[in-house]
């Protein structure tokens, strides 16, 4: 048996203040890190904030596209996207959850 995998849209704001999970950004989530887009920092800082928030190991998360851009695809494995959904809005404090109602 497999283990189930999720793909997840991720905004990211690279060199910012601090690192946090902002909430909602249309379809996607938004990510802040405070690492410069160089030789990959960033996106290294994404995918560690991403495991942290959601309790899974670093190893469970891949970076599959966006790699240069701020729009990232990141697929995790060995969690579902309801479970991954209500753990993101919880500890961004987005009590929309899984919709974007602006």
């Amino acid at each position: 048996m497999t283990a189930e995998t999720t793909r997840l849209r991720v905004r990211v704001s690279p060199g910012a203040g601090r690192t946090a999970l902002v909430g909602r950004h249309g379809d996607a989530w938004k990510v802040r890190v405070t690492e410069a887009p160089e030789r990959g920092r960033a996106n290294e800082a994404v995918l560690r904030l991403l495991a942290e928030t959601l309790a899974l190991p670093r190893t469970a998360l891949t970076l599959v596209s966006g790699h240069g851009g701020r729009e990232k695809i990141v697929e995790l494995t060995g969690m579902g996207p309801a479970l991954i959904e209500r753990r993101l809005a919880s500890a961004s404090g987005d009590a929309r959850g899984r919709k974007d109602r602006r």
